[in-house]
């Protein structure tokens, strides 16, 4: 177990523009606090800020104004470079060279132990194909390929953007037990979804819409608030009480 000080995350008054100044307020004065060492499900629908707020903590995501800290830094810190992971929607690798060989190359910009290729593709289940062209593989190949090379390192905080979509339900219930095993050991995890029912596989859940949060809570805690039988039935309960209340 890692010894994490503080939250993974911490962002006060967080506000996010889109196309400048005069722009989309995407995100517009959030307050958040990510845990260390568990697994915290972003969830929300399509448009709901998900996928800015985790450009916003991983340093990416320009015009971001008020507090943002990463593992007690300020986010896109270069110290932050080595210590967090980050796979976005679109798989992240070479599609020329191999899987094996993608890893090696990121490995080595990352100054990661050549023994991390070969225990990042048992951990993704990608060992018995690790020669062949990413070019060539499918769509779920390739997400788990990108996955491969954000555990290179094994870094303090993974920030995975709905790294199941696409998937059998077999490798989806691999890969959250792979989650859950690395949040075991101390990594922090903030893994988006727009699947509702990925909520009971999660250590604690934050409720996106409109770039707004509306549950920062563990599913028991929001299923006794609301009264919902499950997760999306919570979050229809949420969205009910705040436009009665508008």
């Amino acid at each position: 177990m890692r010894n994490n000080q503080g939250p993974a995350i911490v962002a006060r008054g967080l506000r996010v523009v889109r196309g400048g100044r005069r722009g989309v307020v995407v995100i517009d004065g959030m307050d958040l606090e990510v845990p260390a060492g568990q697994l915290v499900g972003l969830l929300g629908p399509s448009g709901s800020g998900k996928t800015t707020l985790m450009r916003a903590v991983v340093g990416a995501q320009a015009d971001v104004t008020g507090t943002l800290e990463v593992l007690g830094l300020p986010a896109g810190h270069p110290e932050l470079r080595h210590r967090v992971g980050y796979v976005t929607q679109a798989p992240s690798v070479y599609g020329d060279l191999t899987i094996r060989e993608n890893l090696r190359y990121f490995a080595h910009l990352m100054g990661a132990p050549e023994t991390d290729v070969d225990r990042v593709l048992r951990e993704v289940d990608l060992a018995p194909i690790g020669d062949r062209r990413v070019g060539v593989l499918s769509g779920g190949e390739r997400s788990r390929a990108s996955l491969a090379v954000a555990l290179l390192g094994t870094p303090d905080l993974l920030v995975l953007d709905e790294p199941t979509v696409g998937l059998d339900p077999v490798l989806r219930r691999d890969l959250w037990l792979l989650f859950h095993r690395l949040a075991e050991q101390g990594t922090s995890l903030l893994v988006s979804s727009h699947v509702m029912d990925e909520a009971t596989r999660c250590d604690r859940l934050v409720l996106m819409r409109a770039g707004r949060v509306l549950a920062d809570e563990t599913l028991p805690e929001l299923l006794a608030r609301t009264g919902a039988a499950d997760a999306e039935g919570a979050f229809l309960a949420l969205v009910e009480q705040e436009e009665a209340a508008a």
